[in-house]
């Protein structure tokens, strides 16, 4: 069973910066692509990004802009979402999340528990 522990989110003035961690288990980070979605209460969750298994593929949704990176942590099982200049539209709770298989393509059926994200001066 995969599991993902999120950690590093919480309250940020507009143009501020955050990184969100996400430890993973149960499954290789380095062979099964790895997500990050965001969803505010009564809105469908979206995502943010996805980091492929296929080395130097990440896809991010058309709204970061620029602004956020995913990157796999040099420690084994470790996520990250640096996320720049920061916006109250970015407020939301962040997910860890994996597909059912192993590509950014495939549909996320496994998710962490979430992390606060607040950006608002």
């Amino acid at each position: 069973q995969f599991q993902f522990v999120e950690s590093g989110g919480g309250l940020v003035q507009p143009g501020g910066s955050l990184r969100l961690s996400c430890i993973v288990s149960g499954f290789s980070s380095e062979r099964h692509a790895t997500g990050w979605f965001r969803q505010v209460p009564g809105k469908e969750r979206e995502r943010v990004a996805c980091i492929s298994s296929s080395p130097g593929s990440t896809y991010y949704g058309k709204f970061v802009k620029g602004r956020f990176t995913a990157t796999r942590g040099d420690a084994k099982g470790t996520v990250y979402l640096q996320m720049n200049n920061l916006m109250p539209d970015d407020t939301a709770v962040y997910y860890c999340a994996a597909p059912n298989r192993s590509s950014c393509h495939n549909p996320f059926d496994q998710w962490g528990q979430g992390t606060q994200v607040t950006v608002s001066s």
